[in-house]
């Protein structure tokens, strides 16, 4: 089963993909779906949807996809989680996830433009796998954890690198506005298995940038969502984004970046595509009472 949330002249409305169309349900997006007793049951019902990864209903005019999940409660993210990125960097496997959080302020659509002010410089890319809880969990084991995986989606954690590398701790850099395309679509966990290796594959002006497989996490959705309960409460609609593969543009040699124009793809395979148009915006200005902080170079994720 396909859900999504779309943005019409009204606001947002929950959807479902089937029979070659949208069914528009009674929540107003994915999340309150999720934490409905009746929505997911009611979502099924609405009518039999083609195979994941088959071609997405066409959206009536002036629709569009807002961000799967517009409003969870927590956005928990885990870095330097591919094995081969990993390695790539010299580094040793880590017993631990290495979480951040975002804000669900820094979730966007699936076709929006993200937009940066000059001054947030060296915007890099990281295609990921998202799971979205369907449940409530606290201090659950892995399969309690794997059972209240609604499903998955994908989404680009876009970085301020300027900004993260302020110091040790990544906040700033992860947490710019409208900066995290989520969606197009959440695929719900009997339709789509991340570890069976889901392709992962972010593109930059239709070049290839990175290509991972969900196969090579070291930590996998399930135990990422086992993890975080233990310390924080999960509910219906939160988000636990799973890290990035190689290839990022501050890994290169020389490091590359966005800029004003560029289009970044994200694909997750039995998903969809991510469509992300770049503005970098020169008439923002600097907010002065903030300023820059001394940069230090700290690992990227």
């Amino acid at each position: 089963m396909r859900l999504a949330t779309l943005r019409t002249g009204d606001g947002t409305v929950a959807a479902v993909a089937a029979g070659g169309d949208w069914v528009l349900l009674p929540q107003r997006d994915v999340g309150a779906l999720l934490a409905s007793p009746t929505g997911v049951a009611a979502a099924r019902a609405a009518g039999p949807d083609g195979p994941a990864g088959a071609p997405l209903p066409p959206l009536a005019p002036g629709v569009t996809f807002g961000p799967v999940v517009p409003r969870p409660a927590k956005v928990v993210c885990c870095g330097h989680n591919y094995a081969g990125h990993i390695r790539e960097m010299g580094r040793d496997l880590p017993r631990h996830p290495t979480l951040f959080t975002k804000y669900a302020d820094t979730l966007a659509g699936a076709h929006d433009t993200v937009t940066v002010p000059a001054w947030a410089e060296r915007l890099d890319w990281e295609a990921e796998l998202a799971a979205v809880v369907g449940a409530p969990l606290h201090r659950a084991s892995r399969a309690e954890a794997a059972a209240a995986i609604a499903g998955y989606t994908a989404a680009n954690d876009l970085s301020v690198r300027s900004w993260q590398q302020h110091t040790g701790q990544w906040l700033p850099g992860k947490a710019f506005d409208a900066t995290t395309p989520l969606g197009p679509v959440l695929v719900t966990a009997d339709a789509l298995d991340p570890a069976a290796g889901l392709e992962l594959t972010c593109r930059v002006n239709g070049e290839i940038v990175q290509r991972g497989s969900t196969a090579d996490l070291v930590f996998d959705a399930a135990a990422l969502v086992a993890y975080v309960s233990a310390f924080t409460r999960l509910r219906p609609g939160d988000v636990v984004l799973t890290g990035t593969p190689a290839g990022v543009g501050a890994g290169r040699i020389p490091p590359r970046f966005l800029d004003d124009g560029d289009v970044v793809e994200t694909e997750l395979a039995g998903v969809g595509v991510l469509t992300t148009p770049i503005r970098i915006d020169r008439t923002d200005p600097f907010p002065g009472t903030a300023g820059p902080g001394r940069v230090v170079e700290v690992a990227h994720e």
